[in-house]
């Protein structure tokens, strides 16, 4: 055990507690056991989230799981606050939640059923999104912003897309003329788009199946945003399998018992998360795999760019 495991296991009371390392991506994550319980201790990414940012996620995680919604419960040290330093780096705790992914590289897990599924993590998107909307923020709460400038400004959150090293000079000038056509459609819609707090990360490696009930985990990326990103997040990488058809059937009709859907939006939100990542993937083309994820994701994005700028987007 390193000398910063120990001393963040400290910080919780839980010295001399099993381990063992979950995911060392964005955050490096141990799962913990005390003998009882399983936790997920978060070594946070130094210099991805500001000290305000973490906390703000850390107390909408809170508030979620205090209304009962599944989600990882935060744990807080025996201090009481939720969010510790060790050897320089931000260090949270996290109840661990059962389960397993809904699906992984595009493909739905076996065994389950899209339209149900779709349903089921729908509906439980929308009330993640009424609480939301009713909760009053605390103090200093500060997140980054899905919007307008944070996916199509000369600086996106992730990253210029429209310069990846793989484009071609014609699907170059494609992404540049759907950036800027894009931009303009921001004008027909934003004004009445639902927009408030969203995850901003419901891949399907994200949502958790525990027979009938979804889960929803890492809260990392959870931002200001508009409402039909969450739900294009879910969709976006079922492009052209199977299982798309019925699983957006599904979770426009489980969101639309709580909440509207608009079929116009949610297709150019599609869009916009599409074009997001080509320009993540960028800072991680020479990690294990990112070359072959990194063309799957210039595929889907390519392919509705290209329907948007011949108007064919459904």
């Amino acid at each position: 055990m390193t000398f910063a495991l120990a001393h963040a296991l400290r910080l919780w009371g839980l010295d001399g507690a099993r381990h063992e390392l979950a995911a060392q991506r964005e955050n490096e994550v141990w799962k913990v056991s005390d003998g009882t319980r399983h936790y997920a201790l978060r070594f946070h990414r130094p210099g991805y989230r500001s000290e305000a940012e973490l906390h703000s996620e850390l107390a909408w995680m809170e508030m979620l799981g205090k209304a009962e919604l599944l989600v990882p419960q935060p744990v807080r040290q025996v201090d009481g606050t939720l969010l510790g330093r060790v050897e320089g780096r931000h260090v949270s705790l996290l109840e661990w939640l059962d389960g397993r992914p809904l699906g992984e590289m595009g493909r739905l897990a076996p065994g389950l059923d899209a339209e149900a599924m779709g349903h089921t993590i729908g509906a439980q998107m929308a009330r993640m999104h009424d609480l939301a909307d009713r909760w009053t923020l605390p103090t200093g709460f500060q997140r980054p912003d899905w919007r307008r400038s944070g996916l199509l400004g000369p600086d996106p959150l992730w990253g210029r897309f429209w310069e990846h090293p793989d484009l071609d000079p014609e699907q170059r000038q494609l992404m540049i003329a759907t950036r800027q056509r894009a931009l303009a459609g921001f004008e027909g819609f934003a004004p009445d788009a639902d927009q408030g707090l969203i995850h901003a990360d419901l891949v399907a490696e994200n949502v958790l199946v525990d027979h009938d009930r979804v889960a929803f985990i890492d809260f990392d990326d959870s931002a200001w945003g508009y409402r039909d990103f969450d739900l294009a997040t879910v969709l976006v990488k079922f492009i052209g399998q199977p299982e798309y058809g019925r699983l957006r059937a599904g979770l426009c009709a489980g969101y639309a018992v709580r909440r509207k859907v608009d079929p116009g939006t949610l297709d150019f939100m599609l869009l916009l998360r599409a074009l997001t990542y080509p320009g993540w993937i960028l800072s991680r083309l020479d990690e294990p795999g990112g070359r072959q994820r990194s063309t799957r994701m210039l595929d889907t994005a390519l392919r509705l760019a290209g329907d948007f700028m011949e108007e064919r987007l459904r």
